[in-house]
């Protein structure tokens, strides 16, 4: 059975607008993030960057497939007219929880400098980190994109995320 026109019409304009092409670099840099410490040996403080990566990598996919579905109505306290909110909510809290994850892997970077030498033989995870820290950057700047966008949307009186 083919899909009814009107929700493949709201899926493309959702994939097309703004917050859908956010949502789905926020996706894609969250994976990247977490994909690239999963595979890495991590330890300590690299956990919560872990956590921040994986937590709000989960929280983004839910949140761009139920408004790709248009299901935000059947979402128990924050959906319905309180969906841009939530959205507004959620990235401000992703934006201020990855602050300290960016600080976590500076950190972790500036430790492990020493060993970006070329006559440094062993191996060592200052690659590693300086990729998670982009990535880390990369993805609270979206996330701050995304709440400047859904801030302003809200301001105007406005009540859909599309």
């Amino acid at each position: 059975m083919p899909p009814q026109p009107e929700v493949s019409k709201h899926f493309r304009d959702f994939l097309k607008s703004f917050l859908g092409i956010i949502r789905i670099l926020q996706i894609l840099i969250g994976a990247g993030l977490w994909v690239t410490i999963a595979l890495n040996k991590y330890e300590g403080s690299i956990h919560f960057v872990l956590f921040v990566a994986v937590l709000f990598w989960l929280l983004t996919l839910a949140a761009f497939f139920i408004t790709l579905l248009g299901k935000q109505d059947l979402v128990p306290i924050l959906g319905g007219d309180r969906w841009l909110l939530s959205n507004l909510v959620h990235d401000i809290a992703a934006a201020v929880l990855y602050i300290p994850a960016i600080g976590v892997m500076i950190y972790k970077t500036e430790r492990y400098e020493y060993c970006n030498l070329e006559q440094y033989k062993h191996s060592c995870l200052y690659k590693v980190y300086v990729a998670v820290s982009v990535f880390a950057c990369l993805g609270v700047m979206v996330y701050l994109i995304s709440a400047v966008y859904l801030g302003c949307k809200k301001c105007r009186g406005e009540q859909t995320v599309i």
